[in-house]
């Protein structure tokens, strides 16, 4: 019912899994690597063993391992580790698509089968690999089977690999002493922490852009408040702004502030358990709180629930599962491998014009609009001066977050190729090179490009040269009006309440915190003017 209120088509914070809102954070990466790792390993052996708390992401995580998988890999999937022994053994079969006909009940007749299976695998250059989600909830007789599987090898190498995700139990588990044989087979562990905030802000916009949102509605104190309650979890985090809406909307409140959070958390979260009341221990403990309270005093701060401006929208996590690959909108794209991408890049032009050329049919300009340097940057010409001309280095997710098309200077043996960045998900991205539209893997991008870039946008004339703390004039007044929470008289300077601002914003879009409005940070705040955007996620 609040949908047309903010202008969505669709709930943004709903816990139902949704491959659309998808979004992995530097942590999520380095999880998705280290499973791939393990399956990549191969005949490595071991176990890699991936945790998290509730919420964070893990399934999701193993979901989209499997939309990953090599050609040449097997997976047996085990969802509900509540089984002895044989029940395991039984479900790795089934999952391998094992015929176990009159086997069932055995373990020898089992785990015979599945060697079977495995060394005709090895034959044909297939790896198998068996994934235990929940494993921490792997009874100790079941445990010690899946320990046991790790035997099964040849002269040089183990037959299978073994993935096991679970809570932080799952560390305490295989920490016991006999269970040691098992840990010191480990060859890789890596533990999944909630989202810091920085990636709380980014996850939320995130999905708020997914869902269609445009002008990002919870302001900066807002979105810590949210960290905060939430403790980074994203099943909590949806939990709570979902329920901040509604009240939002209840409350006909265009931004929704710390307050309307810490509102939203009462209702959701479940409250904290009071001790309960034993009379004899109560006089007992009111001797000691006394004789506490006259040795010192403990102070507890209250949150502050002041509101602040709002900032605009820009992409960012949702840890949701899907089986099916999230692909970009548009026309018809061809998805390259490694290969294909290579053999284009050494075909395409080295010269920036053509990619220029494609970047300003994005903003329906003419080539007369500005001046190309032999480097790739550019100056707008005389006529244009609400055109501002950009180009540094910096990482892919903060590009994204600015939500317009740019160029990426690519890396082609000895010279450089360029390309126009279209859109993103949180595995793929679509780029135009020459005269092909392609969707590639993230890290494939990242093997050839070094976070290079340029581009152009639109804003105020005065924008020109980016203002300076100390100094005072029209693009310092105009940032005044941005960022102040009250009006600012003309001629205000750049000062340290303003450099505040300044750094808050960056720190809630993921720039550089230095409190210096330059050229990204004038970008991201001019968000809001007409021009073209980044392509989203197919619905």
């Amino acid at each position: 019912m609040y949908l047309a209120y903010y202008g969505l088509r669709e709930p943004p914070f709903s816990i139902t899994p949704d491959p659309r809102f998808v979004f992995l954070s530097e942590r999520h990466r380095d999880a998705l690597a280290h499973l791939l790792f393990g399956i990549d390993k191969g005949g490595g052996g071991g176990f890699v063993q991936l945790t998290g708390e509730v919420g964070t992401g893990k399934t999701t995580l193993s979901r989209l391992l499997l939309e990953q998988l090599p050609e040449h890999a097997r997976i047996a999937l085990v969802l509900n580790p509540r089984q002895n022994a044989v029940e395991l053994l039984e479900t790795v079969c089934e999952e391998l698509h094992i015929n176990i006909e009159g086997k069932h009940g055995s373990a020898k007749a089992l785990v015979d089968a599945l060697n079977a299976y495995l060394l005709d695998a090895y034959a044909q250059g297939l790896r198998v690999v068996l994934l235990i989600d929940e494993a921490q909830n792997l009874p100790p007789d079941a445990l010690e089977q899946v320990r046991l599987l790790t035997n099964l090898e040849t002269h040089t190498q183990k037959l299978l690999q073994i993935l096991l995700l679970g809570q932080p139990e799952l560390r305490d588990l295989l920490a016991r002493p006999e269970l040691r044989q098992l840990a010191q087979r480990i060859t890789a562990r890596f533990h999944l922490s909630p989202l810091d905030e920085r990636e709380t802000a980014a996850y939320l916009r995130h999905r708020w852009r997914v869902a269609g949102g445009s002008r990002f509605p919870f302001n900066a104190k807002a979105v810590r408040r949210l960290h905060a309650l939430s403790g980074g979890v994203p099943r909590l985090l949806n939990v709570i702004a979902e329920r901040a809406l509604l009240a939002g909307y209840a409350r006909d409140a265009v931004s929704i502030d710390a307050k309307l959070v810490n509102a939203a958390a009462r209702e959701v979260l479940p409250p904290a358990r009071a001790p309960r009341f034993h009379p004899l221990l109560a006089v007992g403990s009111g001797v000691a709180v006394a004789a506490l309270i006259a040795a010192t005093w403990y102070f507890h701060p209250w949150p502050s629930g002041a509101s602040a401006a709002p900032t605009k929208a820009q992409p960012m996590l949702s840890a949701v599962p899907s089986n099916t690959p999230a692909r970009l909108p548009g026309p018809v794209v061809d998805t390259v491998d490694a290969a294909t991408f290579e053999q284009l890049l050494a075909t395409v032009n080295a010269s920036p014009t053509a990619a220029w050329r494609e970047l300003l049919q994005q903003w329906s300009l003419g080539g007369d609009t500005i001046t190309l340097a032999a480097d790739g940057s550019c100056s707008p010409t005389a006529a244009r001066l609400d055109l501002h001309c950009i180009q540094g280095s910096t990482r892919l997710d903060t590009l994204l977050a600015l939500d317009r098309p740019l160029l990426l200077r690519l890396r082609a043996g000895a010279v450089d190729a360029w390309a126009l960045l279209l859109g993103a998900d949180a595995r793929m991205v679509r780029l135009r090179i020459g005269t092909r539209t392609i969707d590639i893997d993230r890290t494939l991008l990242q093997s050839r490009w070094d976070g290079r870039y340029a581009g152009l946008w639109r804003g105020p004339d005065a924008l020109a040269q980016s203002p300076l703390p100390g100094t005072a004039g029209p693009a310092v007044d105009w940032l005044w009006q941005q960022l102040a929470a009250q009006p600012q008289a003309p001629g205000t300077p750049y000062n340290a309440a303003l450099r505040a601002a300044v750094r808050e914003l960056q720190n809630a879009r993921g720039l550089p915190t230095d409190g210096i409005a330059g050229s990204l940070t004038l970008m991201a705040l001019a968000n809001d003017l007409p021009g073209p955007r980044l392509q989203r996620v197919l619905e």
